[in-house]
């Protein structure tokens, strides 16, 4: 096979997931792997701008730099623009988009800027061909990444088009459900791999249990979307495209079992669509259950169960953070429920909960032995690692 050139690439992604995501880049065979701000940037070939579109499940989006330069004003950066070679991206029939991120005291109106670089590129045509491209603002055939920091500029194309958190499977939805790549990010740096059961009693639409259930089977997150931004390029490789898609050779069984439950019924309809759709059924058990109800019997669990408790699993929990209609007392309760249960019923396991209430954290009344600042859509918040003894958890740390 033709060894296929490399070139820098760019993989974004949520505060608090960068290393996690080099990780996922490095395992992908990703080369020259550097942290950024909130995202990661690395080297490779096409194969791989395919297989990280496809595989990343902490990535939000791949873009490919094309052009960086300095710019003092909008006429240094218009200019700049006018001198890249579009012809070897788009054609003057090309419809395009172009996302702007601006950081800077030079720059600060960023519709301003996407203005400007409309204008450089349709002004590059018409001197080329005599014909302006269009501007689309739904599906374009070219959607292109501006980023500003203060004079740098950084023009790249946009690999991914949509958002690579929308995995294809989401269906039906709850009250602010967690993204998805905010999830698989969780379930990684919770250790997760498919080597035990795992419990969300506050389960919702389901995200926790279907990334659990795609990583533990080592399923890619990308195969449920129906089109991405690179198969509209003019290098666009289909053949090579279509063997990575359909290569399933790295999938593995997984023994064990997801579980999921919640007090709401209509979040226990909403789930099992989410996972039906997402072809993961034989793996997850859903139940409707207050988290303050659950009891778990010898016949709950196949080969897990210790003096009637649920041993060796991983708990995830995203809880109301009572950023809504709930008042002080009910968050206090609920969180106290929360340490309860796991206190009584999961010792021997693992729980991470996520919150942004860290009052509400406090209720919990357990002392969590990692933390984590991660941020759930404009919310900062605490990941916490919860090891529940049985007992009194000094008795465990003295043996």
């Amino acid at each position: 096979m033709k060894q296929q050139a490399t070139f820098s690439m760019l993989a974004k992604t949520f505060k608090g997931l960068e290393e996690v995501l080099a990780q996922e880049l490095i395992a992908l065979g990703a080369n020259e792997v550097q942290l950024e701000r909130r995202a990661v940037s690395f080297r490779g070939d096409k194969a791989l701008l395919y297989r990280a579109n496809l595989c990343l499940r902490t990535a939000l989006r791949i873009l490919v730099p094309i052009a960086s330069f300095k710019a003092k004003d909008t006429d240094a950066l218009y200019n700049q623009l006018r001198k890249i070679n579009w012809s070897a991206y788009m054609q003057s029939s090309t419809t395009f988009a172009i996302d702007a991120t601006v950081y800077s005291e030079t720059f600060r109106n960023s519709r301003f800027v996407t203005y400007r670089v409309k204008d450089a590129i349709a002004d590059y045509w018409m001197e080329k061909e005599n014909q302006r491209p269009s501007v689309s603002t739904r599906e374009p055939d070219l959607l292109i990444n501006i980023h500003i920091g203060n004079e740098q500029v950084t023009v790249s194309l946009d690999s991914s088009g949509e958002s690579l958190h929308k995995r294809g499977y989401r269906v039906a939805t709850t009250e602010a459900p967690i993204s998805e790549v905010l999830a698989a990010g969780m379930l990684l740096m919770a250790g997760w791999n498919g080597q035990s059961d795992l419990y969300d009693p506050m389960c919702g639409s389901g995200t926790f249990l279907i990334e659990a259930a795609l990583i533990a089977r080592n399923i890619a997150p990308g195969v449920f979307r129906s089109a991405y931004a690179f198969e509209k390029w003019p290098d666009f490789d289909a053949d090579l495209w279509s063997d990575i898609y359909n290569d399933d050779s790295h999938e593995r069984d997984f023994t064990h079992k997801i579980y999921g439950s919640d007090a709401s019924f209509y979040a226990i309809q909403q789930a099992a669509k989410n996972i039906k759709a997402a072809g993961v059924q034989k793996d997850i058990e859903l139940k409707q259950i207050r988290i303050e109800e659950i009891k778990w019997s010898n016949d709950a669990i196949n080969g897990q169960m210790v003096n009637d408790k649920m041993v060796n699993a991983l708990v995830m929990l995203n809880p109301p953070y009572g950023e809504r209609l709930h008042s002080n007392k009910e968050m206090e309760d609920l969180y106290t429920a929360i340490g309860s249960t796991l206190k009584h019923q999961f010792a021997g396991s693992t729980a991470w909960i996520i919150s942004s209430n860290a009052a509400a954290m406090k209720c919990i009344g357990l002392k969590p032995s990692k933390k984590y600042h991660l941020l759930n859509g404009e919310l900062d918040c605490q990941f916490n690692r919860y090891d529940l003894f049985a007992g009194k958890r000094n008795d465990q740390m003295s043996k």
